[in-house]
């Protein structure tokens, strides 16, 4: 069985105004890239203290764009979370 084509690329790079934060969410995402997003594939790369990227490739035009909406989605849930932890009730 020969490899679907994955043509299409986007990279996503994220920044946050403190290393430490940086390095929280890109581990927080690491189990989130084993998964496989439906014909699409992603990988986390440390590109900083305070930044990393989320390399995509897909098959297809709408298989990158869910896979973007999936990773920016799970990149704002996270980061959402952690914000009302830190908030006092």
């Amino acid at each position: 069985m020969s490899e679907p084509d994955l043509g299409w690329t986007a990279t996503l790079t994220v920044r946050v105004a403190e290393g430490a934060w940086a390095e929280w969410l890109f581990r927080a995402l690491q189990p989130e890239v084993a998964r496989e997003v439906p014909r699409a594939r992603a990988e986390l790369r440390s590109t900083g203290s305070d930044r990393f990227e989320i390399a995509l490739t897909a098959r297809d035009t709408g298989s990158i764009r869910a896979a973007m909406n999936t990773y920016l989605g799970w990149v704002d849930l996270a980061l959402a979370t952690a914000a009302r932890a830190r908030s006092p009730p």
